[in-house]
């Protein structure tokens, strides 16, 4: 039977984030986290994947311990374990440092419940938005990586393969690969499934499995956290808002209406040619 390891995150949600005036940092305090949108497509393909021909699902996240919720939305879905990687050593950590952690706590999944055929991660994060972290995995973990897939054509278990389109600027490209291999998704891909009642009751019973770096002996603790995160953050800033005049079109029908917003049009656009002049 397949294994399939799912890479989420915690983050804050985009419609509830606010910018601190002073120092034009994000505002987390009172604002809700959600899964991130990319990895749950992820989440959804393992299931789609399952439903058709089995597999083994096990969710993984790095966070603070409120991620365990997460997880649990996870659970409720369908996935069948869910790891929660916690430790203050691990704060502040960038995608370097992430990458490096992600990748050893799939190397100890693959050791503690089976070798892992797939690997599925969002493109990219809503807070972070550097799409790093998923090919970092794959580089440590020297895995074949397909990144930016729209569709999953086919997974062929006996033969070890795995076909996919990816989502180029200029068209389609079909590319096969074997197992093991990580996939980054595009929110194109498929639509998430709600859950069902008995995985909801699931969820609420479940406990995830956690570690910290204390279940990591041989971990390096000059790459993780802040110590091994080599990322600065020079400067932050928002953008200034800009005041945008307006003007009232009043018509008594749409004929007179599209003659009054054409002259409006062709007026502003011979001033513009005669400021150039």
């Amino acid at each position: 039977m397949l294994h399939i390891v799912v890479c989420i995150k915690q983050v804050p949600d985009s419609r509830e984030i606010r910018i601190d005036p002073k120092n034009n940092t994000l505002i987390r305090q009172g604002v809700p986290s959600i899964v991130n949108f990319y990895d749950m497509h992820g989440l959804e393909e393992a299931l789609r994947i399952k439903d058709e021909q089995g597999a083994r699902i096990t969710v993984v996240t790095m966070g603070p311990p409120p991620a365990e919720k997460g997880l649990k939305e996870c659970i409720s879905l369908g996935a069948d374990d869910a790891v929660l990687v916690t430790d203050r050593g691990f704060a502040g950590a960038d995608t370097l440092a992430t990458s490096y952690v992600v990748a050893r706590t799939i190397r100890k999944i693959a050791e503690t419940w089976g070798p892992v055929d797939i690997v599925f991660c969002g493109k990219q994060t809503l807070d972070g938005d550097t799409g790093q972290v998923g090919p970092g995995v794959a580089c440590r973990l020297d895995l074949e990586q397909l990144t930016y897939v729209n569709k999953v054509v086919k997974v062929d278990e006996e033969n070890r393969k795995v076909r996919v389109h990816r989502l180029l600027e200029d068209g389609i490209e079909v590319v096969e690969t074997s197992m093991p291999v990580l996939i980054t998704v595009l929110k194109e891909l498929n639509k998430v499934r709600r859950a069902s009642l008995p995985g909801m009751i699931r969820a609420a019973r479940y406990k995830p499995t956690v570690w910290t770096t204390a279940d990591f002996p041989d971990l390096e603790r000059a790459k993780i956290g802040l110590k091994g995160s080599p990322t600065i953050v020079a400067k932050t800033w928002v953008p200034e808002i800009k005041a945008v005049k307006t003007q009232m079109i009043t018509f008594d029908s749409p004929e007179a209406g599209a003659v009054q917003l054409a002259d409006k049009l062709l007026t502003k656009d011979m001033q513009t040619l005669l400021d150039w002049a």
